[in-house]
This record gives structure tokens, C-alpha cells and sequence, in this order.
């Protein structure tokens, strides 16, 4: 099965550009309209704190389903209703105003959308295989569209709210929604998708393969890491006595590089195997949060930590898709990729959130990223310990040759 053509890639790319979008007008600017509905900070915190929570679970019953009822545009179809589901969440936001109304809101529609991820990213991959593997070049040209969305949403929801309001925040939101569930639409199927197929096979086989569980391991250590920058880098940077426009820059450097790096990442990862990029991503990480932590007060220092962006984020969700895709082909596309959401992001974000909110109360931001970097170091030690699975696994089959 080759690539798909221009045109579905295209279509990919909308998709990913309005989903990302979609987080880029709610995340940084959700808080604002909590506060601005009269929530403590208290209450914000567990708001924000949702998103965390509902991906410990349902991106994996999203995956399942997939996987289950791919046989007939099965994936393509649930996209659609994640989709059509959040837009309909979206449309009730325009009402809710008290506490218990919003919570419930914000759980329902992180549930749906919970869907979109693993079930685009296991099509996607389906229409990217060449020669057995994911095309990571083309791959990598699609992906960098979520970035786009998401620093033009950023970029441009901020002006629109500091002109018309915060009032506007829900109306600005379902416009995106919408926008993406029209995207969902226009989704071509895929073969795999087109044809009827038997039951899904069980996926626990292939998380107990040495090299598959230290991956995993991997993963969520170099995502641990990174919820220190998510959630405490811009109050550590306004501790440190940088500006509002400082923090601004600092985080734009950090989505510019990710979508160089997507662009071009195609020939770059045929000169290093993805056991090797995970390793060096994770190593990276380390390093770039003991920057962050050592240099919090130099402005330069810090733009190139952020632009090591590059690595430890795009290099490092690339690489991770690729293991996914090489270790969960076909009917366990979609579980292997909510696995993936689950593990890195899920599990990661409430662990980091509530251990960094401890240290940083304890010892202060500068301790989150200290923390962060050993949680890189870990990772490094277990993509090298995920490479040893495979090395090991070859040399007893050359001995038993």
C-alpha cells in the first residue's frame, strides 16, 4: 500500500490543523473565561485538571472501538461522531455558567474528543505505508498542520478576546468545532477500512514483548518531563521577572521549531533508527530542563532550551508514532495509538500535575524542572533498554539459526 494521494493527505492536514486549533483556543484561554464566571482558583485547577483524567481512559475505549468496528469505514466513522459529539458539548457551553454545569460540560466534551487522536493518527498511518513501514517524511508534512492550527489559534484568539470579550470565548470554541467536525467529513476511507474483517486480536501479546513495554516506559518519562513545561514553565517564567511578551515569544520559538523539524524530518530519520531517536530525544530533555532550571534568568539560555522543542517533542512524538505503527499494525492500529495517548499523555499529565503542584509549593518551580530532567534521564535508560530487548531477541534467533 503506497501513500495516499496529495489530496486525502490534505485533508489530514485540515483535520489536524482544526483539532489542534480547537486546543489552542481552549487550554491557554479556558482559565480566563473560568475566572471570569466567578470560579476560585481552586475550582479552575480541577477544571484544567480534567483533561488529564478523562485521557486515562477514553482514548483507550475510543482505540477499542476502532479496532473492533474498523471493518466498514468502522475508525472513519467514529472520528466523525468524536467529532459531531464535541461539537454538540461545544453548543452547550454557550448556557452553562454555574460550577457543576461547566465541570460536567468540559468532562463531556474531553471524552469525546479523547477520540479524534489515536482514531486519525491509526488511518493516517493506513495511508502512509510504504513498504510495510510509515512514510515518516509525509507523516511528519501532515503533523506539522496541528502545529499550524494550534499557534495560529493561540495567536489570533488572543486578539479577537481582548477585543470582544471573554463572553465570546464559548462562541469562539464551536466555531472551531464545527470547523472540525467538517474536516471529519471529508476524510477519505482507507482499504483496510473497505473491506469486512475478522475479530480483533488481543493486544496484552504485544505489550508483554520486552522491547514494546520499555518503549511505553520510554514514552511516558519523556512526557512526565514535559508536563513541567505545560503546566508550570509560563508561572516560573513570570516568577523570574519576565514579561507577559517574553512568555509569548518563548513559547512561540518552541511550535516555530517543532514545525521546522516536522518538515524536514523525513531525511533525518533515515540516518538514526527510532530506538536511537527516542534515546536522544529523552536525552535532550534532560538537558534542556536543566537549563530551564539552571538559567530561569537568562532570556537567551532560554530561547534555545525552547528550541530544543525540536527534538524533544517533535522528533520524539514522530519516533513514537513510528514504534506504534511497527509494533500494533491492523486491527490493534487503534489501541496501540490510545495506548500511546493514554500512557504518554494521560497518565503523565495527572501524575506530573499533582506531583509538580507539591514540589513547586515545596521547594519552588526551579524544583519541577530539576525533576523533569531526571524524568528524561529515565527515559533515555529505557530506550536503551527497549533496543537491548531487540538486539537480544536477534542474536538468540541468529544462535538458533
Amino acid at each position: 500500500m503506497s501513500a495516499a494521494p496529495g489530496g486525502g493527505l490534505a485533508r489530514f492536514g485540515a483535520l489536524w490543523a482544526c483539532y489542534f486549533a480547537a486546543i489552542g483556543a481552549f487550554n491557554p484561554y479556558s482559565p480566563l473565561w473560568f475566572k471570569e464566571l466567578g470560579f476560585s482558583t481552586l475550582a479552575i485547577g480541577t477544571l484544567v485538571a480534567l483533561q488529564s483524567w478523562t485521557r486515562v481512559l477514553a482514548p483507550y475505549g475510543w482505540g477499542w472501538l476502532g479496532d473492533h468496528l474498523h471493518g466498514g469505514g468502522g475508525r472513519v466513522r467514529l472520528i466523525r461522531w468524536a467529532a459531531g459529539l464535541s461539537l454538540g458539548v461545544a453548543c452547550a457551553l454557550l448556557w452553562t455558567r454555574s460550577y457543576t454545569a461547566v465541570a460536567i460540560a468540559v468532562t463531556l466534551l474531553f471524552l469525546a474528543n479523547a477520540g479524534v487522536v489515536p482514531l486519525s493518527e491509526a488511518v493516517l498511518a493506513r495511508h502512509l505505508q510504504a513498504r510495510g513501514q510509515l512514510d515518516s517524511a509525509r507523516y511528519g508534512r501532515v503533523r506539522l498542520w496541528g502545529s499550524v492550527g494550534f499557534i495560529l489559534a493561540v495567536t489570533v484568539y488572543g486578539f479577537a478576546l481582548e477585543a470582544l470579550s471573554l463572553a465570546w470565548f464559548p462562541v469562539l470554541v464551536l466555531a472551531l468545532y464545527l470547523a472540525l467536525w467538517v474536516a471529519t467529513l471529508r476524510l477519505p476511507a482507507t482499504p483496510e477500512e473497505s473491506s469486512r474483517a475478522g475479530a480483533a486480536p488481543p493486544v496484552w501479546p504485544v505489550l508483554r514483548q520486552p522491547e514494546v513495554a520499555w518503549f511505553f516506559a520510554s514514552a511516558f518519562f519523556t512526557v512526565l518531563a514535559h508536563v513541567a513545561l505545560y503546566a508550570f514553565f509560563s508561572l516560573y517564567l513570570d516568577a523570574m521577572g519576565h514579561d507577559k511578551r517574553t512568555v509569548g515569544l518563548l513559547w512561540a520559538v518552541s511550535v516555530a521549531v517543532e514545525i521546522v523539524f516536522f518538515w524536514r524530518q523525513g531525511p533525518l530519520f533515515d540516518r538514526l533508527d527510532v530506538h536511537r531517536w527516542l534515546a536522544v530525544a529523552a536525552a535532550v530533555t534532560a538537558l534542556r530542563f536543566i537549563v530551564i532550571a539552571a538559567f530561569g534568568g537568562s532570556l537567551a539560555l532560554l530561547v534555545v532550551a525552547q528550541a530544543l522543542h525540536a527534538i524533544t517533542f517533535a522528533a520524539h512524538h514522530s519516533a513514537c508514532i513510528l514504534m506504534v505503527n511497527r509494533h500494533f499494525p491492523g486491527a490493534l492500529r487503534g489501541r496501540g495509538q490510545a495506548l500511546y495517548t493514554m500512557l504518554g499523555y494521560g497518565v503523565s499529565g495527572v501524575i506530573g500535575g499533582v506531583g509538580g503542584g507539591w514540589l513547586s509549593a515545596r521547594f519552588g518551580f526551579e524544583a519541577v524542572f530539576w525533576a523533569a530532567a531526571v524524568a528524561g534521564a529515565r527515559g533515555v535508560a529505557c530506550a536503551g533498554a527497549s533496543r537491548r530487548a531487540v538486539e537480544g531477541a536477534s542474536s538468540r534467533v541468529e544462535r538458533g539459526r
